[in-house]
Formats: structure tokens, sequence, C-alpha cells
């Protein structure tokens, strides 16, 4: 049986495929099922661990999109790579969506509302038995920026995650099988985001593994000249990588898996040489 390699010293790499219409990074590039396959089969051979397909776009101001429909774009694709032997995540905010994807052969749910958005969500991912990605949410793309208020915002959001991590565990989802994100950009502004990974230690306190998403984040952009188009800000996402590594995240999910895997492998260069 396909299993998850293991994260080792190092992050594991997340390489995203979009098969949507309206992705903020990517537009529509591989929303074509062979197009997404042979995008998915490039980053796996650049150092992919786990490819995170979605078919619902989480950009700010997107619109929803119907399961059904949701199905149609991402279920070819994840039995395509499941039949090939990758390693694949489904990113779906949808319980139907995301026991269709476990059916297909993916090994991770990755749900950036944590089972807010889908009270069904819980009881599908204890009866997959799959790993589970909660990320922090507050609300869906139409309104989330407007939810960004918070007193400390790590202290909100890790315990705003333990809520949804205890909700989990009263549905029967394993302990084991909880992974935590804290939502950089998800009803999160620009000093929320800086602050959650400075931070991340606290996140990583409440006791399970730590995904990183920041990849092309406008927030990113805002470091570089004009803002910088979404695909101008791979440099500073490796730099996020390397130092969420550090951090002791379990895995980081990125656009540019060549760059992100170059970082890294710096990283635990300089790391065996501080040790030899």
């Amino acid at each position: 049986m396909l299993s998850l390699p293991d994260a080792g010293s190092s992050p594991l790499i997340m390489g995203i495929v979009n098969v949507t219409p309206d992705s903020f990074s990517d537009g529509g590039r591989w929303a074509d099922p062979r197009a997404a396959l042979a995008h998915a089969e490039q980053l796996v051979a650049s150092g992919a661990h786990i490819i995170d397909v979605g078919g619902e776009s989480t950009r700010p101001g997107a619109a929803r999109v119907d399961p059904a429909a949701e199905q149609a774009r991402v279920i070819p694709v994840i039995a395509a790579l499941a039949e090939a032997g990758i390693p694949v995540s489904v990113d779906t905010m949808n319980a139907a969506t995301a026991a269709a994807a476990a059916s297909a052969g993916a090994l991770i749910i990755n749900d950036v509302s944590g089972g807010l958005a889908d009270p069904a969500m819980a009881d599908a991912v204890a009866a997959s038995g799959l790993l589970y990605i909660a990320m922090h949410w507050r609300g869906h793309s139409e309104n989330m920026q407007e939810l960004a208020s918070y007193g400390d915002v790590v202290t909100d959001v890790c315990a705003e995650l333990a809520a949804r991590v205890d909700a989990l565990l009263a549905a029967g989802v394993a302990a084991e099988k909880i992974v935590l994100d804290p939502g950089l950009g998800f009803a999160k502004n620009t000093e929320h985001n800086w602050a959650l990974l400075g931070r991340l230690g606290e996140l990583r306190a409440l006791g399970y593994p730590v995904l990183v998403g920041a990849s092309r984040k406008r927030f990113l952009g805002a470091l570089l000249p004009d803002g910088a188009a979404p695909g101008e800000r791979d440099l500073p996402t490796a730099v996020v990588s390397v130092l969420s590594a550090q951090a002791g995240a379990w895995a980081v999910r990125v656009h540019d898996v060549a760059g992100t895997r170059v970082a890294l492998e710096v990283l635990a260069s300089w790391q065996s040489g501080e040790r030899a």
C-alpha cells in the first residue's frame, strides 16, 4: 500500500497542483487533467514528496464551487497520480469530495477550513483514516479579510486550532492523523502572517506536526518592487521554507518545488557542517 515518506530532519515538500480556472497563482494552467498530471510528475521529478490537488480556488473573493464540479476536476487527477505511485493530498473543504478522494487513492485531506465549512468533514476524516491537515480559518474567501481581528494573533490562532483538534478527536479522528496549519493569508493581514511565522514554535507546542503554506502569497510580494506578480515571489517563499524548517515545520506547501528543494538542501548542508 502506498504510504507517505518520512519527514526526517527536513520538511516534506508538498507541490501544488490547482485544477481550477481561477487560481491566484497559476490561473487555470493545469485545469486540463492531462496538463495537471504532467505538471505533477514534473514536480515529483523536481523533489516534491506529496502532490496537493485542489479544485476550488481559495483566493480572496473567490466564489464557492459545487462539490460535483470540484470532484469532476480533482478525482481523475488524484486517481492517476495514485496509480502512478505518487502520494496525493486533496485540497478540499467538502466532506463528499474528501471521501471520493480517499476512494481514489489520496493519502491526505487538506482542509483550509479545519472542518468548519462542512459539518460532515470530521466524520468523513475519521471514516477514511487518512492524515488530516486542519488549517486555521474564520470564513469563506468572499469575506475572510473582514474577520482579521485578533487580540494576540498567535495566541488566538493556537486557541482556535486547539478547539478544532478537540472536535476532531471527539469525532474519532486519531491524534496521530492530525496536522495543523496556521492559515497564512486567511483572515490575516501582513503583520499577522509574520507574527505566526516568527512564533511558529507556539503552534508546534500544541503537539502536532505543522504545515506552512506561504507560497507566493501577497504578504511576500509586499517585500518586492511594486508588490511583484505571484510567479515572482518564489525567492522569498524559499527563504520562508528554510526558516520554517529551522522552526521545526513538518512540511512546506509550495509552487516552486525545485527552488525549495535546493534551499532546503543548502540548509541541510549547513547543518551538517555545524555537526562536523
